[in-house]
């Protein structure tokens, strides 16, 4: 059962602009699924306080929590994540949460997300090469440029299809990913894939009509969504 834990700043990175990386080591932290997410909460003096839910990129085996947080316009937490905390801060964390939005590490999946959408897709790779499943999971990354894509050195190192809309890459000209390069992703895992969709309202409305139009029913798809940010 999830509750409020204290957590330590153990490292921060600003791996692009508007993005930032940190590392949580948390008190008692009791393990969490790929898919699952946390709640931070900040705390001012005067007992006021303010919280953001955030996709956990770490693999179950990591000893510390990592999450990507993306800096919002008058965002009261991604803004003091940003600009305000240090290494060595202490926050809360409620978590993990989330049962539905979670891959089990070996049942055939297939993961399209966009964006900072990557997130937990980064925990299922990560999770299945360290289980040794990763034939099981297919990772198809959208994201307008290699600049605003998050994790995208190890996103490609573990197989995953990456699509830019706004740049070529490698060859490929700047387009979603079309239907008859979604369609071999999906054939090689076989009959009864589990599907995971991350990102944007927009791209969550593109990603799921795309699965279906390849023959995933409705009701394996999985989705998580947020703002027109991502």
């Amino acid at each position: 059962m999830s509750r409020w834990r204290t957590a330590r700043i153990a490292s921060q990175e600003h791996p692009s602009t508007g993005l930032v990386r940190l590392r949580l080591d948390v008190d008692d932290w009791p393990g969490h699924s790929p898919g699952q997410h946390v709640v931070v909460r900040l705390r001012a003096e005067d007992g006021y306080t303010a919280q953001r839910s955030y996709s956990i990129a770490s693999a179950p085996s990591e000893p510390a929590v990592e999450m990507l947080v993306e800096r919002l316009p008058d965002g009261e937490v991604s803004g003091h994540l940003h600009d305000e905390a240090r290494v060595g801060d202490v926050v809360e964390v409620n978590g993990p949460v989330g049962r539905w939005f979670v891959w089990d590490g070996e049942s055939p999946a297939i993961a399209v997300v966009g964006g900072t959408g990557v997130v937990p897709a980064v925990s299922m790779l990560r999770h299945a090469r360290d289980r040794g499943t990763s034939d099981a999971l297919r990772v198809v990354a959208v994201a307008r440029t290699w600049e605003a894509l998050p994790y995208a050195d190890e996103l490609l190192d573990a197989g995953a299809f990456v699509a830019l809309t706004r740049e070529n890459l490698d060859g490929r000209v700047a387009a979603p990913p079309y239907p008859d390069e979604v369609a071999p992703l999906l054939d090689a895992l076989g009959n009864d894939v589990q599907a995971f969709v991350c990102g944007s309202t927009g791209f969550v409305a593109w990603a799921t009509r795309t699965l279906r139009e390849q023959g995933v029913p409705e009701s394996t798809i999985r989705v998580e969504q947020f703002g027109v940010t991502g």
